[in-house]
C-alpha cells in the first residue's frame, strides 16, 4: 500500500488561481440497489448510474475574492509532492454551498462545496 502526499491544492477560476487549505473529495458511483419481490427476501443486484464528484474545500478569506456562489466551470488541481507522481484535476466545477467561519485569535475561513463533472490524472 502506498501513501500519497499532496503538495499544493489550487482552485482555478477564470484564469486566476486561489490557494486551498484542504479538500475532501467524495466520489459517488451512482450504483443503486435493485429491490425485487422474491422468495428469499433479498435484493438480486444493482443498477449502474451516473458518477458524481463532491469537493468540500476550506480556504482563507482574502480581499478581492470573487462571489463564490456564482462560480461555474472552475478547475481544482491537487499537485503531488513527488515530481514523478501524476497530478489530479477535477474539471467543470460548480458551487453548491458557501459558508464562512470566524474564530477568536484565528483567521477567517471559507468553506465551499463544489460538484465536479470529471476527474483526470495528468
Amino acid at each position: 500500500m502506498t501513501i500519497e502526499y499532496t503538495g499544493a491544492i489550487v482552485l482555478s477560476v477564470d484564469g486566476k488561481d486561489y490557494d486551498v487549505e484542504s479538500v475532501d473529495v467524495t466520489r459517488k458511483t451512482g450504483r443503486k440497489l435493485v429491490k425485487t419481490m422474491n422468495r428469499t427476501g433479498k435484493s438480486k443486484g444493482f443498477a449502474k448510474g451516473v458518477a458524481e464528484f463532491d469537493l468540500k474545500m476550506t480556504m482563507p478569506v482574502t480581499p478581492g475574492d470573487p462571489d463564490w456562489a456564482t462560480i461555474e466551470n472552475a478547475k481544482v488541481t491537487l499537485e503531488p509532492l513527488n515530481t514523478g507522481d501524476k497530478r489530479v484535476s477535477y474539471t467543470g466545477c460548480f458551487t453548491i454551498d458557501v459558508g464562512e467561519k470566524y474564530q477568536v485569535d484565528g483567521e477567517a475561513k471559507r468553506d465551499i462545496t463544489m460538484g465536479a463533472l470529471d476527474r483526470k490524472e495528468e
